[in-house]
């Protein structure tokens, strides 16, 4: 590439990135995006500064109760001492920031180190990722959740000369992130069993500690919570609409029947079961892969996995770029920016009387996320079949390089 051309790159780049939220907050305006959810973070907040009932309210004209654990709450107490326009305006601000954060940790996933230049167009595009716009746009945690996760899953540790790797403290974040949100624990089982006994060991008591500390400050709501609130899925919203990308969202449909039952219940533990297995194995050969099939897991078996959940679609892009697989990660890329669970009848109960034909428009990312897992699942046997002390595919592809 010509050295003007290199040169005018991170001038390209910086103006790409503003046009894209700009452009994306100009929307917002035009459309009167409400951003529910951070209305919801504030009720919590409001409800924990008053002393009131965290889990009695419902806000937003789509009445939205509060979901997450006390600890949760107690973090959202910040969110009311702002006006709401002006704390729409951070928020959108400080998830720019966090994508951008996510768009560098996926890339340290992947074992790569991205140019500025390179970071602002990655970051100026996966604003229109599906599950990103969505979370930006209901003013979502997904991505302050998910870059805690990476951060400490990825994290290099320190090593001393004479002396075996200490690194710090990690798994101290990944507990925190699961007191937030719950479903991030599902990492403390990867790691436990990976062997990374230490770690699971720091999260679990970072999550516990966050439990304790609901408990403290918020007695009540937080024996409410875990006695009760925890196991009403239902309260969270209907499991069937499209806006739910989890097997049991897709089952509900594909069988029109709101309440699957077990029809969902025994697919997801086969999945959950085999889905850590695989990751278990897929991590041992490389990091990257544990992660992302662990990430995939929860997604699926998830009761709600609601499509801005998918936020991992950033992650597993990076992957897919840093190993050459350009093809597939161009249609990755163009499932999560279709929208087709958009596109197809989802008004009032349609969602549980969509033709066959229809089924796969709707849940595209359990579809994908099955997929996945069965590749994984494939790639894992014939890895099994390869003689002991026989070069992997991808050590003779990386020899073949080296010499070349």
């Amino acid at each position: 590439m010509p050295k003007r051309s290199v040169m005018s790159l991170p001038l390209l780049a910086v103006p790409l990135l503003a046009v894209s939220f700009c452009s994306f907050a100009a929307l917002c305006v035009l459309q009167r995006a409400p951003m529910a959810d951070l209305l919801v973070y504030r009720a919590e907040g409001t409800a924990v500064s008053h002393g009131s009932d965290l889990y009695g309210f419902t806000v937003t004209e789509w009445r939205l109760p509060a979901t997450y654990p006390p600890f949760a709450a107690v973090l959202f107490v910040p969110t009311t001492w702002i006006p709401v326009p002006a704390l729409k305006a951070a928020f959108l601000a400080v998830n720019a920031l966090l994508l951008t954060g996510l768009v560098a940790l996926s890339a340290r996933l992947a074992s790569r180190t991205l140019p500025l230049p390179v970071l602002c167009t990655a970051t100026a595009l996966a604003v229109w990722l599906e599950p990103v716009f969505q979370t930006l746009l209901f003013g979502q945690i997904n991505l302050a959740v998910t870059c805690l996760v990476l951060w400490d899953l990825t994290r290099p540790p320190r090593t001393r000369p004479a002396v075996r790797p200490t690194g710090r403290a990690t798994g101290l974040a990944l507990g925190l992130a699961a007191g937030i949100k719950l479903t991030p624990a599902i990492f403390i089982a990867y790691l436990f069993l990976r062997g990374r006994r230490r770690e699971a060991a720091t999260a679990t008591a970072a999550f516990l500690g966050t439990v304790l500390l609901g408990a403290v400050l918020l007695p009540s709501a937080t024996a409410e919570f875990w006695t009760a609130r925890l196991y009403d899925t239902g309260r969270v919203g209907k499991a069937w609409i499209v806006d739910n990308q989890s097997l049991q969202g897709m089952i509900a449909r594909a069988l029109h029947d709101p309440a699957p039952g077990l029809a969902w219940a025994v697919p997801a533990a086969a999945v959950g079961t085999a889905g850590l297995w695989l990751a278990v194995r897929a991590g041992a050969r490389a990091e990257r892969y544990g992660v992302l099939l662990t990430a995939l897991t929860a997604l699926l078996v998830s009761p709600i996995s609601w499509s801005h959940h998918w936020v991992w679609c950033v992650p597993f892009l990076a992957v897919l770029l840093a190993e050459d697989r350009v093809r597939l990660a161009a249609l990755t890329a163009a499932l999560f920016t279709a929208r087709t669970l958009w596109l197809v009848p989802h008004e009032g109960d349609r969602d549980l009387r969509l033709p066959w034909w229809e089924q796969p428009l709707a849940s595209p990312y359990p579809l994908l996320g099955l997929a996945l897992l069965g590749t994984a699942t494939f790639v894992t046997q014939r890895s099994r079949r390869i003689p002991a002390g026989a070069a992997q595919p991808s050590e003779r592809i990386s020899s073949a390089s080296t010499i070349r």
